[in-house]
């Protein structure tokens, strides 16, 4: 062999480099931690990871526990699929509830309905009471503009916020999971990833999703521009009226604030090709929460969100 042909031999593609950091990442965070969690919804961004976290431990079952904060807003095909994942491979789910933290008084229910911002006590809730020390987040840098300030391990002090200006450099590839009871790191695998890289692993890795990911037709209404499903959380107002619209989901958060995009992307290759041609971020295109403020999420992950 050429010393070009070794080379290219030993040179990694962008996915496997990808890949590589985030199963690195997760052996890391099985070395340094007592009682690590992955955050798990049945998104695509937690699937990507889920799948991730397989790898990394391969043949041996993954050693984390995995926990959904459920709002109670959730689409039905997600929660489906959250369910059959975790049957199917065996793996031990625990559910926060924030329907029952209303029940039981922990939160109080917003004006509005919503409940994207009382998550986050319900959240800290379970990681205090089940003593999570890390916690595996899909989160990506290209989402939003307070994501990008987040480091792969993002400390969080005792009360579960988030300080920008009080992260650990990350030279090298050294992680710091240095912590003192009742703190923990919130960890980022995906953090260097973009939408568009997603897709192309799920692609790669034939990663099987939630049907809502690909274009079907559903009953919507148009607020702001935005598409919404009508369903039990969402009703139509005075002066509206449903239509039923060929469109797909980017982000498949709480369905009383997520939004569907028009398209005919019925296929993994085809959402390629329409994510590559977009500029839009997903959650600027679906979120409605982010479109309280420009802060909004700098705000919601100051108090503790993921």
């Amino acid at each position: 062999m050429t010393s070009a042909t070794v080379e290219q031999a030993f040179t990694l593609s962008h996915l496997d480099a990808l890949e590589s950091e985030a199963v690195h990442i997760f052996r890391e965070v099985a070395g340094e931690f007592e009682r690590p969690v992955i955050l798990f919804s049945g998104g695509k961004d937690s699937i990507v990871m889920l799948h991730l976290a397989l790898k990394a431990f391969a043949p041996a079952a993954i050693p984390f526990t995995l926990l959904h904060v459920d709002t109670g807003h959730n689409f039905p095909e997600v929660l489906d699929f959250r369910d059959s994942r975790v049957a199917t491979l065996g793996l031990n789910l625990v559910v926060a509830s924030v329907q029952e933290a209303i029940d039981t008084g922990l939160v109080r229910e917003l004006p509005d309905g919503t409940r994207n911002r009382i998550q986050t006590p319900v959240l800290l809730n379970a990681v205090e009471k089940y003593r999570f020390d890390a916690l595996f987040g899909g989160a990506r840098r290209d989402e939003e503009k307070a994501r990008a300030k987040e480091r792969m391990f993002s400390f969080r002090d005792e009360f579960g916020q988030w300080d920008p200006k009080n992260q650990r450099p990350e030279l090298w590839a050294l992680y710091n999971g240095r912590h003192h009871p009742g703190e923990s790191i919130r960890v980022f695998p995906l953090s260097n990833w973009t939408e568009l890289d997603v897709w192309h692993y799920i692609a790669r890795e034939q990663i099987p999703l939630p049907s809502i990911y690909y274009a079907h037709d559903r009953e919507v209404v148009e607020r702001g521009g935005m598409f919404y499903a009508v369903n039990e959380f969402i009703r139509l107002r005075d002066g509206e009226a449903s239509e039923v619209k060929r469109v797909r989901y980017r982000t498949v958060g709480d369905a009383s604030q997520t939004a569907a995009v028009l398209s005919d992307a019925d296929t993994v290759e085809k959402v390629i090709d329409e994510v590559a041609a977009t500029r839009i971020t997903e959650r600027g295109a679906t979120r409605g929460d982010d479109k309280v403020s420009e802060a909004a999420m700098e705000d919601r992950k100051r108090e503790g969100y993921f």
